[in-house]
Order: structure tokens, then sequence, then C-alpha cells
């Protein structure tokens, strides 16, 4: 009797180093995986035959066929567009500015938003658009 709950107790499989394994995998592929950013409105963006895909962008800011300004699903004023995107730029200094303008918007808002980004010390600003 006791030979045999001895083999019983023996043949047990050890769950623990599986387990590991599955949350080492886990981690890994929650830090690989890549984020879409979105700038938290709906914006129409103007078609163009020259478009290029961009890699790194770290800032989209938005600008509505309403005018308004958003950055990560807030609303911002023009006058405080300049500190924020400071705010974030310095989180990651190697990712670019992609600025989502409304087909619909005002081109003087949208230029008013592209010097407000530049003057934050940001090098390279983007304007999204949708490929042809």
């Amino acid at each position: 009797m006791r030979n045999h709950a001895q083999q019983e107790e023996d043949t047990e499989i050890n769950m623990t180093p599986m387990l590991d394994i599955v949350f080492i995998m886990l981690i890994f592929f929650i830090v690989t995986a890549v984020f879409v950013k979105e700038a938290g409105v709906t914006v129409i963006k103007p078609e163009a035959e020259t478009a290029l895909q961009q890699s790194q962008v770290s800032i989209l800011v938005a600008v509505t066929s309403e005018d308004k300004i958003h950055i990560n699903q807030q609303e911002v004023k023009l006058d405080a567009l300049r500190a924020n995107v400071e705010k974030l730029h310095a989180e990651n200094p190697k990712g670019t500015v992609a600025i989502q303008a409304d087909e619909e918007s005002k081109s003087g808002l949208v230029m008013k938003v592209y010097d407000a980004i530049r003057d934050a010390g940001v090098e390279t600003i983007a304007i999204a658009t949708e490929r042809k």
C-alpha cells in the first residue's frame, strides 16, 4: 500500500516552470507590441499622391473640422499647445510629431499649430494624409 501511494506522488507534474515561461512570453509580447496612437477625434485627412509612411511618430496633434486642437484625446488651446508638445517631446526626443488636419479645417490654424510645434523644439513634423 505504501509503495502505491509513493508512486502517485512521484508522477505528479510540476507546473511552475511552464507558468514561468508563459508569463515571460506574455511580457515579451506586451513589450514588443506596436500600439497604434490615436489623437482622440475623427479626422478626415486629405488625399496625397506623395504620402510616405512615417516611423516613430510619438505625438499626434489633430485639428478638427470645427478648428479644435486635440492631443491624446484632450482638447488643447493653441496657447497651451507649445507647452504640451514640449512636455511630450521631452519624454521621447527621438520621436516625431504628426499633424492630422481635417480637410475642412482652416489652413491658417494648421500653420499656427505647425509653428507652435516647431517653436517647441521639434525638428521633424509630418502632415498626415491618405494615400491615393
